[in-house]
C-alpha cells in the first residue's frame, strides 16, 4: 500500500519528489491549471467551504477522508492504485507477456491519443456545469455538484500526469492544450461531442451523470486492463471516485421521479400540462431527457466497427471491460452479429470480434443502464403511475459510427429525415421544454433545511450527517 505524500505541493503517491525534473514541470503547469479553474470552474463559490472527501491514501479507508475545503485549495494530485505484483497482459496478441512500464515506441502516437481523450473530458464537464450552483435545489446536491466537480479536475491530473511522465514535449503540449480548449466553444471545442452539449439545469446534470459518466466508467474499466501500467493503475484509481458521480445520477434522477409521482397520485392529474401546474417535471419530458443524454453518451463509445478498436485490442493498448469474464482473451476466430446500415436499409451481418469491441462495450453499458432505468421505473410503479421510462433504440439521435448517416425512430426503425425532424420534439427535448425545466431553476436553495419543490429529499445525508446538513457554507 502506497501513501500520499500529502504536504507537498502537488500531493501524490509517485514519489514525485524523487524526479525533480517531472516535478518542476508539473509545477509549471499547476498555476495555469488554476487559473483555468477559477475562470472556467463553479461560479460564485470559489471561497466558500465545502464539505468534500479527498485521498489521504489509495486504501479503502484512506482515499475518502471528509473535511471543510476551499475548492482552488482541493488537494488536487496524482494517484495510482498499488502495482499489481507479476502482474501480465490479459488479451491480444501478446497474452501472458509482461505489462509495460514504459511507452512502447510502436505505440506511443496510439496511446498518447487514448488518453488526451479520456483527458479532455475532465475539464469539458466541468465547464459545462460552472452555472449550476446558481440555481441548486438544495445545499446537499450543491455539495455533490462541487464533489463531481473537483473530481473531475483530479482525474485530469491523473492524465496530465502521464502525458508529462512518459510523452515529452508532446505531452507537455498536449497538457496545455487541455487548458485551452472549451466546451461548446466554435473555434475549440471539446474533442467529443457529448461533451459540447450545454448543461444549463439540474435535469440534464442528473442525466448526464448517469449516462455520461456512466460512459466514463467504462471507458476506464477498459483501460485499466491496458498493458501500460501507469495507465491501468491510474484508471483503477479513478474509478472509485467515478462511482460517486453515476450514484448523483442515478438517485438525482429517481428523486425527480419519485415528487412527479407522487404529485401526479396525490392530485390525481395525468396530463402533462396539469403536472406542470404542481410545479414538478412531468415524466415525458424526463423521458426527452433522457433520450437526449442517453443517445449522445453512445457516440462517445465510437463506430460500431473499428480498425482502431481491432487495433487497441491486438496491441494490448485497451481491453474490454472486466477482461477476465470472457473466456477467449485472443478472439481471433469469432465474430458479432450487428444490424449494419446497406443502401439506407438494416441487414444483418457478422462483424470480426475485434473490430467490433467498441460495441462489445457498448453492450455492457446498455444494460448497465437498463438496471438504473428500472430502478426509476420501480419508483414510478410505486405511486401508482401508469409510466414506463425506457431507452431508445441505439440507432436514435446518433452522430457517430454506421447509424449516424440515418434517421429512425425510437425503436430504431428507417424513417426519412424529414420526419425525423416532424417528429423530434416528441423524442427530444423541445425548446418549451427547456424553458420549463429552467423556469424551476430560477431560485437557489441555500436554506440547508428547505429542498426545492421538483425532486423529493435523499433518503440519507452523506458520510453520517443528516441531509439538512450545512454540506456548504455559502456566503459566509
Amino acid at each position: 500500500m502506497s501513501d500520499v505524500a500529502t504536504g507537498e505541493r502537488i500531493p501524490n503517491n509517485v514519489n514525485l519528489a524523487g524526479d525533480k525534473r517531472l516535478q518542476r514541470a508539473l509545477e509549471a503547469w499547476q498555476p495555469n491549471y488554476i487559473n483555468w479553474w477559477k475562470e472556467m470552474g463553479p461560479v460564485g463559490f470559489q471561497e466558500d467551504d465545502v464539505f468534500l472527501r479527498t485521498a489521504i491514501s489509495v486504501d479503502a479507508a484512506g482515499w475518502a477522508n471528509f473535511e471543510y475545503t476551499k475548492m482552488p485549495d482541493y488537494r488536487w494530485g496524482i494517484f495510482l492504485a498499488d502495482a499489481t505484483p507479476n502482474r501480465t497482459i490479459g488479451f491480444g496478441d501478446h497474452i501472458g507477456e509482461p505489462v509495460w512500464q514504459q511507452v512502447p515506441g510502436e505505440h506511443r502516437n496510439a496511446l498518447r491519443r487514448l488518453i488526451v481523450t479520456q483527458a479532455d473530458t475532465e475539464p469539458a464537464s466541468v465547464e459545462q456545469q460552472r452555472l449550476l450552483g446558481q440555481t441548486c435545489p438544495s445545499v446537499y446536491d450543491l455539495r455533490n455538484l462541487f464533489q463531481v466537480n473537483v473530481e473531475e479536475g483530479r482525474h485530469l491530473w491523473a492524465m496530465v500526469y502521464l502525458l508529462h511522465s512518459y510523452f515529452g514535449r508532446d505531452g507537455r503540449e498536449e497538457a496545455e492544450a487541455l487548458l485551452e480548449r472549451r466546451s461548446g466553444d466554435p473555434d475549440k471545442p471539446r474533442i467529443l461531442g457529448a461533451f459540447n452539449e450545454p448543461c444549463t439545469d439540474w435535469l440534464s446534470f442528473f442525466m448526464f451523470t448517469f449516462f455520461t459518466d456512466r460512459d466514463g466508467k467504462f471507458q476506464l474499466l477498459a483501460l485499466a486492463e491496458s498493458a501500460f501500467d501507469p495507465l491501468s493503475r491510474t484508471t483503477r484509481f479513478m474509478l472509485t471516485e467515478e462511482a460517486h458521480h453515476m450514484f448523483v445520477g442515478e438517485t438525482g434522477v429517481l428523486r425527480v421521479v419519485d415528487r412527479t409521482s407522487q404529485m401526479m397520485r396525490d392530485h390525481k392529474v395525468e396530463h402533462p400540462d396539469d403536472v406542470r401546474k404542481l410545479g414538478v417535471i412531468d415524466l415525458p419530458t424526463i423521458q426527452r431527457s433522457l433520450n437526449l443524454w442517453y443517445s449522445l453518451s453512445l457516440d462517445l463509445f465510437g463506430g460500431e466497427i473499428s480498425s482502431n478498436a481491432a487495433a487497441f485490442f491486438a496491441t494490448g493498448l485497451k481491453g474490454r471491460a472486466k477482461e477476465d469474464e470472457y473466456e477467449d482473451h485472443r478472439c481471433l476466430d469469432t465474430a458479432y452479429s450487428m444490424n449494419v446500415v446497406r443502401e439506407g436499409r438494416l441487414a444483418q451481418d457478422d462483424v470480426p470480434l475485434r473490430n467490433a469491441m467498441n460495441e462489445v462495450l457498448r453492450d455492457k453499458y446498455v444494460a448497465d443502464c437498463q438496471r438504473g432505468v428500472d430502478k426509476w421505473n420501480r419508483t414510478i410503479k410505486a405511486n401508482g403511475i401508469d409510466f414506463e421510462l425506457t431507452l431508445p433504440s441505439r440507432r436514435f439521435h446518433r452522430h457517430i459510427g454506421i447509424y449516424s448517416d440515418i434517421s429512425t425512430d425510437i425503436q430504431g426503425n428507417v424513417i426519412s429525415k424529414d420526419e425525423f425532424e416532424a417528429k423530434k420534439s416528441a423524442w427530444l427535448p423541445s425548446v418549451a421544454d427547456r424553458a420549463y425545466v429552467q423556469s424551476l431553476m430560477q431560485r437557489p436553495v441555500y436554506d440547508p433545511k428547505q429542498m426545492a419543490n421538483w425532486l423529493s429529499a435523499p433518503k440519507q445525508g452523506i458520510k453520517g450527517r443528516p441531509v439538512d446538513f450545512e454540506y456548504v457554507r455559502h456566503g459566509i
